[in-house]
């Protein structure tokens, strides 16, 4: 008997020690809960989430009995932007302390912003019974209360193709239910067939975390951003939709088309941008071939052949290419200043002066149409007198080897040596000089870029210091010598 009770003495000796070890650890453990809820409370505050969601975890896994833990963990998520994470904490908060108030507002305010108003209508009415002086409770209560009928009634507007009338009671939902991607769906659909593509996109765009796997979304936004005109951004949404799924049927071949039209329009840019004109055009051509139809991308890919025939000097085809442009867009300022550029390829320089004046009355502040008409202006002025181009026989685009080649032949025809009758002499002289004068400018990169733009670099009109009215050789250039042609007989060389 004596040693039955030892043993039992002895076993709960032993319980004790142990029970006594279990509460040690036990206290230890809510203590070191509480110093990372603690930890957590001040990261919150300083606005670091990652650091507070990490103090919590471990506070919660020290101590899942602490509502607060939840509460605050459920915080953070909701900071971070993952409300649906957050939801379990709340539950979880609430469950371990019943009727907590600051849980049941927050779970009744992110089923509001989901869409879920039987949900949040609950949250709301179990705190305003416990409180009826609870005035928010009460205000989010009388807001939810029209919501459902507001919103069938957006649905049948939609339906029957009232479009702004869905767009105002939708707009008024959205504002207080965030969250619901049907919502967002239903006004971006009133939007497009409003015609408004950006505020569409701005509603699509979220679905896109809305949903889980949102393939859907990601095309659909792929598709807005292809009808206005942006390939890369286009391109960067159908991305998305693959990798959620490699093989989508819509958004694969979607995405091969939209690759390939993106690169041809960096392409023809970076020719326009590195002034290779004829390149410029071919790849042009070659993007309406992937998308004829598609107006921004026509409208673009026309604009370059536009602007990259009229800078090559082909006055005429550029022309007719900006004319099409501009039937599109009338008020497009670059085009305008491109056809300009190619009527003084033309030489039809009241045409330049014309489309320049427009581009200003469009744009009063546009450099380049202020430069351009005062440069039409002096084409103008100047086509009334020597037009060096014309002398020689050559076109305002004509390389420098293609100049020399026309002065040697007109040279060797206009030579005065050539010629024996006074009158002849003179005339041939004259011709002479002027062939010799256009060859001077015309092959003289910089004196070339001053005539191009206006200004006879050998008229000592339009130079400072200049004298004698209308002598080509005030610079001292001669092709004479000093004998000024009177008498002379020389070999002329050509270079």
């Amino acid at each position: 008997m004596a040693n039955y009770i030892f043993q039992v003495i002895k076993s709960l000796t032993i319980v004790s020690v142990c029970l006594e070890f279990y509460f040690d650890a036990v206290v230890a453990t809510k203590e070191d809960a509480s110093k990372h809820l603690e930890l957590g409370k001040q990261m919150l505050a300083a606005g670091n989430l990652v650091e507070a969601l990490s103090h919590f975890d471990v506070a919660v896994e020290k101590d899942p009995t602490n509502y607060l833990t939840f509460f605050r963990r459920a915080t953070v998520y909701l900071a971070l932007g993952k409300s649906k994470t957050a939801l379990p904490d709340l539950d979880k908060s609430i469950e371990l302390r019943p009727g907590f108030v600051a849980a049941l507002t927050q779970r009744g305010n992110v089923y509001l912003k989901m869409g879920n108003l039987a949900a949040a209508t609950k949250d709301f009415e179990q705190i305003y019974r416990a409180d009826p002086n609870n005035m928010e409770a009460l205000q989010y209560l009388q807001q939810i209360e029209p919501l459902e009928a507001e919103i069938e009634q957006a649905k049948v507007f939609y339906k029957n193709q009232d479009y702004q009338g869905a767009i105002i009671l939708l707009s008024k939902a959205i504002d207080l239910i965030p969250w619901n991607a049907e919502l967002r769906e239903i006004r971006a659909e009133c939007y497009i067939a409003q015609g408004d593509l950006v505020k569409a996109v701005s509603d699509i765009r979220p679905t896109t975390k809305l949903r889980n796997d949102n393939t859907a979304g990601y095309f659909k936004l792929s598709n807005l951003y292809y009808e206005m005109g942006d390939a890369d951004e286009s391109l960067s949404q159908i991305k998305e939709c693959l990798k959620l799924d490699p093989d989508h049927k819509e958004c694969f071949p979607f995405y091969k088309k939209v690759k390939k039209l993106a690169k041809q329009l960096k392409e023809a840019q970076e020719y326009s941008n590195n002034e290779q004109w004829e390149d410029c055009v071919n790849k042009a051509k070659q993007i309406m071939k992937t998308e004829p139809k598609a107006f921004p991308f026509v409208h673009t890919a026309k604009s370059h052949i536009c602007h990259c025939l009229a800078k090559d000097g082909h006055g005429t085809d550029a022309i007719k290419e900006c004319n099409e442009v501009l039937d599109m867009d009338p008020d497009n300022l670059n085009v305008l200043c491109d056809r300009a550029e190619a009527h003084i390829a033309n030489e039809n320089y009241d045409d330049a002066v014309h489309d320049f004046q427009q581009a200003m009355n469009i744009d009063q502040e546009s450099r380049r149409a202020r430069e351009g008409i005062e440069r039409a202006q002096k084409l103008l002025k100047n086509s009334k007198k020597r037009d060096y181009y014309k002398i020689l026989g050559v076109k305002r685009n004509a390389k420098k080897k293609t100049i020399e080649k026309a002065y040697r032949k007109l040279a060797v025809k206009w030579h005065p040596d050539k010629y024996e009758g006074e009158e002849d002499k003179k005339h041939a002289e004259k011709m002479f000089m002027d062939i010799a004068a256009a060859k001077e400018v015309l092959t003289d990169k910089e004196m070339r870029a001053k005539y191009d733009a206006g200004e006879d670099p050998l008229d000592p009109e339009q130079q400072q210091g200049g004298g004698g009215h209308g002598n080509p050789f005030f610079h001292g250039f001669n092709p004479f010598g000093n004998g000024g042609g009177q008498g002379f007989n020389f070999k002329f060389h050509f270079n």
